[in-house]
Formats: structure tokens, sequence, C-alpha cells
């Protein structure tokens, strides 16, 4: 096979980065994976690919958004439902809550529920790319389902864990809001709205396109002038305790689904204002567009960034996961990775503290010596000192500016003593170099691995 030849054109959407971006995409993986099994989630994957028919069935968008997937060696005919081919159906899965439903119907003989799992996979989307917003991109999930009911408890819990992620990695303030989507159908229901799902993805545009315009959409829907400011006014509460339910109540509206909302959103504010204070909002704007959300709903923002939207959401489902006889209810959440690390590397907000992981080069003084170097280099890496062998023999001082350029911290240089043929490192940020044995040298444990640090 021939190697490309001329240009490369680069694909929008897809982000490549380089590798001290790739650090920090990894440190921010290795924070959220290990925040999740410390809450005790268990780390499942699921296939890229789902059945359109599937896919498409969760709002009203999705089949927009949805890259289908068929053999090169196809024809068009191929794509007709009619053709009986499987590849006709197949759709690159653009979350991983619908993929995650259908592990666990097929997999719930074998499964213990309730059952708590984490995903950090790939998802695709077939949308027009811009700032945060990609065709590929990483998204971190954690759900917990349970078989035929779901503890509300869990819906408590959610935030928590984000709270626990976001408060390990240097993202800044950010802010994780809540509402239960039982909240607007009971008030939507109250004032005469019955097109609870119509009204709810209206409402969820406000943040795009402003009150007057939800105002007018509202009406064109069928809304009174009347009904289209009580759902902006709903829209327009906003708490860090238990306010929200008296700012409800001052409306004048009741009605049962309105009460259970009530009470569902209580008890994870409740929870939220004990174990993480400041962190929780209830915000009865909130609502999410996927039609699958039935109870609590979850969008996080981080303070300053509002524009950039929601890093991380989710909610509870009821309804998305059965296989005739049972329903596996759930409540999930989202953090939304590539979205958050577009923010934080594009601003300049966060940095690596070196692009190599190696904390060590070992310096090589010539291509005959190179043995010696690669022993050095075996023996501080078998007790866990990354590091490096010097690609060439060049002069000292060429050899450290390599190092430079790669912000490794240390060079080795093998037999540096004349008088006794031992090794000596050097600390090239401030110049120190000092006898040293590859057997007994201890990196200090702030240099042995790069860091992510805030700047600014």
């Amino acid at each position: 096979m021939s190697a490309p030849t001329g240009r490369v054109t680069p694909i929008s959407g897809f982000p490549e980065y380089l590798p001290a971006d790739r650090i920090v995409e990894q440190r921010f993986l290795d924070v959220i994976r290990e925040t999740f099994e410390l809450h005790g989630f268990s780390s499942i994957e699921t296939r890229s690919i789902e059945p359109v028919e599937r896919l498409s069935a969760q709002g009203e968008d999705a089949d927009k958004e949805i890259y289908g997937v068929s053999r090169l060696g196809g024809s068009p005919d191929d794509w007709s439902p009619a053709s009986g081919r499987d590849d006709a159906r197949w759709g690159l899965h653009f979350d991983l809550t619908v993929p995650f439903a259908r592990y666990v119907v097929e997999n719930a003989g074998r499964l213990s529920f309730p059952f708590r799992r984490y995903q950090i996979q790939k998802a695709w989307r077939g949308e027009r790319p811009q700032e945060g917003r990609y065709r590929e991109f990483t998204q971190a999930d954690i759900d917990v389902v349970d078989a035929g009911s779901l503890a509300q408890h869990f819906e408590a819990e959610m935030p928590l864990v984000v709270a626990d992620v976001f408060s390990r990695f240097p993202v800044g303030e950010f802010v994780i809001q809540v509402n239960n989507r039982k909240i607007p159908e009971g008030f939507y229901l109250a004032i005469g709205l019955t097109d609870v799902v119509g009204t709810l993805r209206i409402v969820d545009k406000l943040d795009k396109v402003g009150p007057e315009n939800v105002a007018s959409m509202l009406e064109e829907a069928g809304a009174s002038s009347e009904q289209a400011a009580a759902c902006l006014a709903l829209a327009g509460i906003r708490s860090a305790d238990l306010g929200f339910v008296s700012a409800v109540r001052d409306l004048g509206v009741s009605h049962p689904v309105l009460d259970e909302g009530l009470d569902a959103l209580s008890a994870v504010m409740s929870t939220a204002m004990e174990y993480a204070p400041g962190r929780v909002v209830a915000d009865l704007r909130i609502a999410r567009g996927l039609d699958y959300y039935t109870g609590t709903v979850y969008e996080t923002a981080l303070v300053g960034y509002e524009s950039w939207g929601a890093v991380c959401s989710g909610g509870r489902y009821d309804a998305l996961a059965s296989d005739g006889r049972t329903t596996y209810p759930g409540v999930g959440i989202s953090i939304g990775v590539s979205r958050i690390l577009g923010l934080l590397l594009g601003q300049d907000l966060v940095r690596a503290s070196r692009s190599s992981p190696a904390a060590v080069l070992v310096a090589v003084t010539s291509e005959e010596s190179r043995a010696r170097s690669v022993a050095v280099a075996g023996a501080l890496r078998s007790r866990g000192i990354p590091c490096e062998v010097a690609p060439r023999a060049d002069k000292f001082g060429k050899q450290i500016r390599y190092a430079e350029r790669r912000g490794i911290p240390y060079v080795w240089f093998p037999g540096a003593s004349r008088e006794t043929d031992s090794d000596e490192i050097k600390d090239i940020r401030s110049g120190d170099q000092v006898a040293a044995d590859a057997t007994t040298w201890e990196c200090p444990p702030e240099d042995l691995h790069p860091t992510v640090d805030r700047v600014g």
C-alpha cells in the first residue's frame, strides 16, 4: 500500500491533541475513573453501533444527528429496509445512555441489581462543528439501574459524584443545576397545556433564544399569552436551598404531579445542601431535550463560562430499558469530557507541566556506551521512575536542550565522575548536579509525573 501524498486536509469536528494537551486529557480521565470507582461504579464498554431505529426513537432531532454505517462495497439500495441487509440499519451511537439501556436488557440475567455502571467512550453526532461541539467526542457516564423500580435516593447521588470529580480537577468554579420534569409537567397540565413534551422542548431553548422568543414560540404552539407568561415565571425560579418550593406555590398552581416533582427535588436539594454545600442549585428552567427523561434532570455549568453551555448533564428515565416483561428504570449523568477540554485548552485555562511523561532523560556519552545508559533507564523504570534514553550521543548541552524542550526536569549522566566513574544527575531547572545511583535515587514526588495546573 502506498502512502498518501500531497497536502493533508483536516476534518473538522474530530479533535486531535498534541502531547501536552493529551496529558491534560489523560489526567482528567484518570480523575473521572478514580472518582467513579470510589463511588462503587463498575466499568463497562459497549459497541459503537446500534440499530438506527432505536437511536432515532430518542428525540425529534435524533435522526438528523446519526452517522449511518455501511460497507464501502454496498450500494444506495442497501440502505433501504427492504434490502434485508443488517448494515442498512446501523448507526454510530450519539450518546452512551441508549446503548447502555440495550446492554442492560441483553445482560439482565447476569447483572446484580441495582447495577452501578460507568462508561468512558467515544460518541458521534452529525452536527455542525463549533466551539465545544464536535462530531466525535468523549463522554464519561455513570448510571444506577434497577429492576422494576428505582429508589429515589439515587437521584440525589448523581450530583455528589460530579461535585467530587470537578473538585479534584482544575476546572474552576462550577454549579450543578437540578430540576425535576414532573414540576413543569404538573404545572403545564394545571394551567391547561396538554402538549407537555412540546412545551418542554420550547422552554429548553430559553438560554439560546431568550424569554421573548420562547413566549412567541409557545403562543405559536397554541398557548395563550397568560399561559406563556406562567411558563416563563416557573422557569425563572432558582434557589440554592429549598426556597424554590414556596416560590412555585406562590404562582397559585396545584396538581398532584407537580407535588410529586417538588417533593423529589426537595430530597435531592436536601442531600446536596448537606454533602455538597454551594455546589447544587434548583433551577426550574432546566428541562433537557431528550424524551426519555422522566424525573430529576441535571445540567452543570462552569462559572464565568455559562455561554459555553452545559458541560455535564443527565437525568432519571423510567421506561428507556425494557424487555417487555420487566422495566429497568435508571438515573444517570454524563460528563462531556471533550466539551470541557475544548474550553479549558482552547481558552488556555489549564496546562500540563510537561509534554513528556518522562521525569528523567538518560544522557548517552557515546554510541559505544549506549548500553550503559539503557541499563540505567532499566533500573529507574523498575522502580517506577519514567525515563527516556537520549536519541543521539550529542554534546551534553544539546541533550540538555532536548530535555528542556519536552519539559523533562532531570538529566542523568552515566559515569560523569571522572574520579569514581559514578553517575550524576542534574536538575536542569536549578542547575544542581549531584552523584546518584539508579538503584537508590528517589525522584521527588511532584516531578515523578506531569501535573495539570490552572493558569493564572
